[in-house]
């Protein structure tokens, strides 16, 4: 039997190949004579690099930057096509992971250490800069990017505003204009929210970086603000910019790239297209992909849907392995998913302790799961 394994990270516990290692090691305790691809994937959030490292014949540029509190970051990026196209990983200077849980304010942070890797991809002469966008502690509409780029937002009195996105609030007008060299700029998103409203960066994904209500409210009011400025005094920037799929990603990171005259593209499938996943999906029998939570947001654009999607399209049955699993069966199962498995309820569920079990053992669960999938599926 020939299987794939194309599992994104599991946020906060595994990189996605660890996830892919544990699962096949499992899988070859039941059914060693089996042959297992293993393809780990990422769709623009953290990992993102290193999955396209492994599958490009690039070089990887080690680049100092800063976290979302403007402190000093490892950042780098990845130059291939005889360093005409760029790649970057934006979760390296705005990622959450890079915040203890008391310093998450979305209000304050900054994506300012973005656009200290822009920068450093054009001035090595990329033509073509793919920034991957997932993972974000930020929610600034990339106004620090911006900054970071030669374009400084100001208030009434003409004085740069401060970082973060509370502050956009104030401002008034642009200083500036962005230092690109003609690149491209191409957001490698996971998620297609708009900028503004119920669905936008605020509202969605505000509380998950530290957001209350009155906050998630004054950063949507914020950003709006920031959006007209945009497309008043930023040359080539689209209309409705608050309004366009992909502006919502990364705490608004695809609006500013957007503004910049770049466009949205789906992150999985340019990992898909990077690492041969479609030659690979076209000789197995079944493909089993995983993430930390299967969840409502799975099925919009993530690792997850493009696996699953890809497989149904060729017949082939697609497990999902996840920590928590909380989507329905009929949506799951509308989407290209045959089964999903849980680590929290394969370690007895949260009340027998499957929570902790599934955060502090991830690597033993995952193998584990592979063996009786191997049990399952195996001819």
């Amino acid at each position: 039997m020939r299987v794939l394994l194309c599992p994104d990270k599991f946020a906060g516990t595994l990189p996605a190949p660890e996830v892919a290692a544990a699962v096949a090691a499992g899988w070859r305790e039941v059914a060693e004579a089996d042959e297992l691809l293993i393809r780990p994937l990422a769709d623009g959030g953290p990992g993102f690099l290193d999955v396209l490292a492994d599958a490009l014949d690039g070089r990887r540029v080690p680049v100092p930057t800063v976290d979302p509190l403007g402190r000093p970051a490892a950042g780098e990026i990845l130059l291939t096509d005889g360093g005409s196209t760029a790649w970057l990983e934006s979760a390296q200077a705005c990622g959450l992971h890079l915040l203890t849980a008391d310093e998450r304010d979305p209000k304050a942070t900054t994506s300012y250490g973005l656009g200290l890797l822009v920068a450093a991809a054009v001035e090595a002469g990329a033509q073509t800069v793919i920034i991957g966008l997932g993972g974000s502690g930020t929610n600034d509409a990339g106004a620090g990017m911006l900054t970071a780029l030669g374009v400084t937002p100001l208030d009434e009195a003409g004085l740069a505003l401060p970082y973060g996105g509370a502050a956009l609030a104030a401002v008034a007008t642009l200083d500036g204009a962005p230092r690109l060299r003609g690149a491209r700029l191409v957001a490698a998103t996971d998620v297609d929210n708009p900028l503004l409203g119920l669905h936008g960066a605020s509202n969605v994904f505000g509380p998950q970086k530290g957001a209350d209500r009155a906050d998630v409210l004054l950063l949507d009011t914020a950003l709006e603000r920031f959006a007209a400025v945009l497309e008043r005094d930023l040359p080539g920037c689209p209309p409705q910019l608050g309004a366009l799929p992909g502006g919502g990603a990364a705490g608004g990171l695809g609006a500013a790239i957007l503004a910049l005259g770049g466009r949205c593209e789906s992150g999985i499938g340019l990992v898909t297209r990077a690492t041969g996943l479609d030659v690979a999906l076209d000789g197995v029998d079944l493909v089993i992909t995983g993430e930390g939570s299967f969840d409502h947001q799975s099925l919009r654009g993530k690792v997850v849907a493009g696996v699953a999607g890809a497989a149904r399209d060729r017949g082939l049955p697609c497990v999902v392995l996840a920590g928590q699993v909380s989507t329905g069966r009929r949506e799951a199962a509308a989407a290209g998913v045959t089964d999903a498995y849980s680590l929290v309820e394969h370690f007895g569920g949260e009340e027998r302790g499957g929570l902790a079990a599934a955060l502090s053992r991830p690597a033993e669960g995952l193998r584990e799961l592979g063996a009786r999938l191997a049990r399952q599926w195996s001819r």
